[in-house]
């Protein structure tokens, strides 16, 4: 009965998938930027923008606008990052203690497992599609991407995503939460032995991760088509921004490594439902290894590359001045993007494989730091002798670089394999993916998200609580993360909801750090929303007063286009107009200390 109910799971998302093809295929103008909501007959020989956009809930559920895209995949991402963390929140309580106390060993495992896809899936990839939605149309001159309406189906693909992959926490008969962590390494995967992971859970969270490859390929070939295809004429390769390189970059590396995992987990499908044995035989759990980090290692790079490119922007807009090597972070993006597919075996050092080969792994692992320090020191290197101004957005991007340091040079060790033999597997590889997930990404993310505020909202945030969202958050991620690094080195397995009692005190210490990190997002969501809907309203298009350093940027031209065109809505105009980040600028000798 349950092969027949796995069975049925698996038919009912193939015919779902097989209705979204024939929807797509029936779309005869792919680059039409009218929704079929909006007023455009459906299937139509030519097609018009609409002078006005649909209103209330139809607007967000037909838009093909970059921006407002950009928008949804935010909110999904922001929304996601609260059920990963919150997850992590109620593990890291359990771990208070060395026993069992607050949730069961079967149930940490799930929330583990779903912590790990649900931050690197749901809101890693969607926070960078945000980002690249809403900007990288405005900064290199285009209307909008090259396909709209496959920006819109990429992002619509998302939501299904989630539900199946959370699918066994819902009330669902015989259906409970996969316990397969993030890696979903076989046999365990594939239903084997008495354990419970046959379970149609498991099959769900692998179709939701299906639909968010699919997802991140349809729109990596959109930003490629855009980023080639529909660059103003005033901007060429040689002036194309930072970030734009590096959305281009992160593009091409999605298109090779999401298809692989699309690919193993049909596969995994297969075995799990129909009786084939790629992953069950022999030699098929170094099978998945392979194949898995294969994507797994470039995913990295996928989720990092891009809040390189929002640090490497924001960084010189205070810092007074252009970004220092311009030439040589472009460079060393490209070479990250290549090299990043000669590195997956550092992965499976412990596996027993062909030490030639293992050497071969190891010195193309540590030759990748390279093209990263490279970019460290041109962060650097901009600031130096620079005016910088300490506004929540620099705040954030000088953590990023801090925590990336931690969190870079933790991993050269990891490269090595005499050193890896001992620390796979202990929380010291958890601390140091999570100083550069957490420490690095998140903050870049955040940095992006404070600067471009005025851009996305008219309005100013609350300066005092985004400086203590910050404080909160570098504090408590290097105290969870670097307490997890000491564990590591006590020799602290990974994974596991019980421990040995001379463990418990850096366990607390660590889930002391995530409660910090707990009370500094709250007060994220806080200023965010509040900032939002009542914050300062922004008088003119230059809120950071960039024009005086020559760094005013084309997104900014078109927000300031936007401001001066906008129609008043009758009301009296009031007095409460926006200060930038760190108090009112009089002259440009003022712009330095806006701390």
């Amino acid at each position: 009965m349950e092969v027949n109910g796995q069975l049925a799971l698996t038919v009912l998302m193939g015919l779902f998938l097989v209705a979204v093809a024939a929807w797509l295929a029936r779309v005869e103008n792919w680059r039409s930027y009218t929704p079929v909501a909006g007023g455009g007959a459906f299937g139509q020989k030519d097609s018009y923008g609409s002078e006005e956009k649909p209103s209330g809930v139809i607007r967000w559920l037909t838009t093909v606008d970059h921006k407002d895209i950009g928008i949804l995949y935010g909110a999904y991402g922001l929304i996601a990052f609260a059920v990963g963390g919150l997850m992590v929140v109620v593990m890291r309580i359990e771990l208070i203690d060395p026993g069992m106390s607050l949730i069961s060993n079967t149930f940490y495992n799930s929330l583990l497992t779903s912590h790990g896809i649900t931050m690197l899936f749901l809101f890693g990839t969607p926070i960078i599609a945000a980002f690249s939605n809403y900007l990288v149309p405005l900064l290199i001159g285009a209307d909008d991407m090259a396909f709209p309406r496959i920006n819109a189906i990429a992002f619509w693909l998302l939501p299904p995503a989630a539900l199946l992959i959370w699918a066994g926490f819902f009330p669902l008969p015989d259906v409970i939460p996969a316990q397969t962590a993030w890696t979903m390494y076989t046999p365990l995967s594939t239903g084997a032995g008495a354990g419970n992971q046959a379970n149609a859970g498991v099959d769900l969270m692998l179709l939701g991760l299906h639909l968010s490859g699919v997802s991140a390929t349809m729109g990596a070939i959109n930003f490629i088509a855009t980023i080639f295809t529909e660059r103003g004429e005033d901007v060429s390769w040689a002036n194309l921004d930072i970030f734009s390189w590096t959305i281009l970059t992160q593009s091409g590396l999605i298109l090779f490594a999401f298809p692989l995992l699309g690919s193993a987990i049909v596969m995994l499908l297969f075995d799990r439902n129909f009786g084939t044995t790629f992953f069950s035989g022999e030699g098929g759990a170094i099978l998945w290894q392979h194949l898995f980090w294969f994507f797994g290692h470039p995913e990295v790079y996928i989720l990092v590359l891009p809040p390189m490119g929002i640090v490497s922007y924001v960084i010189p807009r205070f810092s007074g001045r252009r970004l220092f090597g311009f030439k040589f972070v472009v460079y060393s993006t490209l070479a990250i993007g290549v090299l990043s597919f000669g590195v997956w075996a550092h992965h499976m050092f412990a596996t027993g494989m062909d030490p030639r080969l293992r050497a071969s792994f190891m010195a193309v692992s540590l030759a990748i730091a390279i093209p990263s320090a490279v970019k460290t020191f041109n962060w650097i290197t901009t600031m130096w002798n620079g005016r910088v101004r300490l506004t929540t957005p620099m705040l954030f991007s000088v953590g990023f670089v801090s925590n990336f340091i931690i969190g870079g040079v933790t991993g050269v060790f990891l490269a090595s394999i005499p050193v890896d033999l001992v620390l796979h597997d202990t929380y010291y590889v958890v601390g140091h993916f999570h100083y550069v997930v957490m420490g690095a990404i998140a903050f870049a993310g955040f940095s992006g998200l404070y600067y471009w505020f005025p851009l996305y909202t008219g309005r100013m945030y609350q300066k005092t609580l985004g400086k203590a969202h910050f404080w909160l958050s570098m504090i408590g991620t290097n105290i969870t993360f670097f307490a997890m690094i000491l564990l590591g080195y006590g020799g602290m397995p990974r994974r596991y909801a019980t421990f040995l009692p001379q463990f418990a005190t850096l366990h607390q210490v660590a889930t002391v750090g995530a409660l910090l990190l707990l009370v500094g997002q709250i007060i994220f969501v806080w200023n965010f929303v509040q900032s939002w809907l009542e914050g300062p309203e922004i008088d003119g298009g230059d809120p950071w007063n960039l024009r005086q350093s020559g760094l005013y940027t084309a997104e900014w031209d078109w927000f300031d286009q936007k401001q001066q065109t906008a129609i008043a809505d009758g009301g009296e105009a009031d007095d409460d107009t926006a200060l930038t980040d760190g108090g009112h600028v009089d002259d440009a000798d003022d712009t330095a200390s806006d701390a």
